[in-house]
């Protein structure tokens, strides 16, 4: 199988949310909202997408200063593409994009936790997130 991987290459609501439903992202990420999806795509800095015969398999969609942090905001692998490696080639070649001090940074799904450990990823139990209906309070 012939995988090839693109650095920021153009990718439509209708491909990403394609790829999110077939890869089960698509439980935990807003599909029916094509402006939200839009607007997801199009203010990620960096994004790796690996494409087989001309269609989206795999995305990495990121927000980067590209010198200290790196936010790998959706790693997603069509579930017919998953075990083949596409997962791990998304990250390496997300990773070769960014300065040298510059750590990625990702929210694991649950059943996702020991993959991540397994490739190499230490966890970090300081992640705070303040949902949209939530306020800041004094």
């Amino acid at each position: 199988m012939s995988i090839e991987y693109k650095i920021n290459e153009s990718v439509t609501v209708d491909q990403f949310v394609k790829l999110l439903r077939d890869s089960t992202l698509g439980e935990r990420r807003p599909i029916d909202d094509r402006g939200c999806i839009e607007g997801m795509i199009s203010n990620s800095n960096l994004t790796v997408s690996a494409w087989h015969d001309g269609q989206l398999v795999g995305f990495s969609r990121c927000v980067t200063d590209f010198h200290y942090a790196c936010y790998l905001s959706d790693l997603a692998v069509s579930l017919q593409y998953q075990n083949s490696g596409i997962g791990k080639q998304l990250q390496v070649l997300t990773q070769a994009q960014l300065g040298p001090k510059c750590k990625l940074i990702l929210i694991a799904a649950p059943a996702a936790n020991q993959y991540y450990e397994h490739i190499g990823f230490s966890h970090n139990p300081r992640c705070w997130v303040l949902e949209r209906e939530s306020s800041i309070s004094s």
